[in-house]
């Protein structure tokens, strides 16, 4: 079982995108120290619901200040970015990073951000295979042309190669954030792992994974590459010495982030959008996830591990909105609970 943090760069109110960002950062080198597996970071635009605009790019200094601990994105969205792009600064990252980087990558959503960006609706709601497809090349092949509908130039070389057949050096990790059994079975077919929201509870992530294992078996994904896919389980994290103290904190802070934050999102062609009730939602994420005790924590770890096959977690730490809150939250999973589990 491998755990790691889940960094949103969340931007509470009160607070500047800049403290936001410092808290990210610090956050992140903390969970290193920390003894955690890996960071992940979010990458969102025009919100303060996290105010990372570029995952990789916040990944490349984050893989600077560590030395441990790997970095990944959660996710790189898409359709509002060249595959190619994206591709040759994964491969950047991966090369220099002695293979500490992987990538995760989404559709996102209908937002404003696709007219922003120039890539349209069509990129969101039909564009995404192409688009994956074209990075995975690129992670994985010597030169790359395209001919797609959206995508379409000559052959080029991969500078800098992430992954090499000679010497069996693989390239990056990718990993896709699934929310729908469209998604699953583009991940299966792909063998690639799946990212899982932290929405959703442990029956609806098993029934994910037995469906991205049907869709991989049919694709004729091998059973031992079916058995060692690393999905990932985002969730949400607060230890104190007793439940209730932890819950009290996350919603003491988590609603007024919340509401703030996705009352922000405007969609790119005026569709009615429903929000959750904020105070709702963080009491549904206290009851799903890790919240509470250490004891309770490595527990409710241990039964998702069982109940889903579901290896690695990404763990919100930051739901306090406090630096100081954060970095001791982070340093007691370390110190208090990944001992439990190993």
């Amino acid at each position: 079982m491998r755990v790691g943090s889940f960094v949103l760069a969340a931007q509470y109110p009160g607070q500047g995108a800049g403290e936001a960002l410092h808290r990210a950062v610090r956050s992140a080198e903390v969970a290193d120290e920390a003894g955690l597996d890996t960071v992940w970071l979010a990458e969102h635009h025009f919100v303060p619901y996290g105010t990372c605009p570029s995952a990789v790019t916040l990944a490349a200094l984050l893989l600077g200040r560590t030395r441990r601990v790997r970095v990944g994105t959660a996710v790189s969205v898409l359709p509002t970015v060249h595959p190619v792009a994206l591709g040759e600064q994964a491969a950047l990252l991966h090369v220099t990073s002695g293979g500490r980087f992987t990538l995760g990558v989404g559709r996102g959503g209908p937002w404003v951000d696709l007219e922003v960006f120039g890539a349209g609706l069509g990129a969101y709601e039909r564009g995404f295979p192409e688009s994956l497809d074209l990075l995975l090349r690129w992670l994985r092949e010597p030169s790359v042309g395209a001919s797609g509908e959206r995508y379409a130039f000559r052959e080029v070389p991969v500078v800098p190669r992430p992954a090499d057949a000679l010497t069996e050096t693989p390239g990056p990790e990718v990993v896709v954030a699934c929310t729908s059994p469209g998604s699953v079975r583009l991940a299966a077919e792909r063998g690639l792992p799946m990212l899982l929201g932290m929405h959703v509870g442990d029956e609806e992530k098993a029934e994910m994974v037995a469906l991205w294992r049907r869709h991989a078996r049919a694709s004729g994904r091998s059973p031992e590459e079916i058995a060692a896919a690393g999905h990932v389980s985002a969730g949400v994290c607060q230890l104190a010495d007793s439940r209730s103290d932890a819950v009290e904190t996350l919603l003491k802070a988590m609603p007024g982030w919340l509401k703030w934050g996705l009352e922000a999102h405007v969609t790119v062609d005026g569709r009615a959008r429903a929000m959750r009730d904020p105070y709702a939602y963080t009491e549904l994420l206290c009851g799903l996830h890790p919240v509470g005790t250490p004891r309770l924590a490595a527990d409710r770890l241990a039964a998702t591990a069982e109940r889903t096959g579901i290896s690695r977690f990404a763990l919100l730490a930051e739901g306090s909105g406090d630096l100081d809150a954060t970095e001791e939250n982070l340093r007691r999973l370390g110190a208090e609970v990944l001992p439990q589990l190993r």
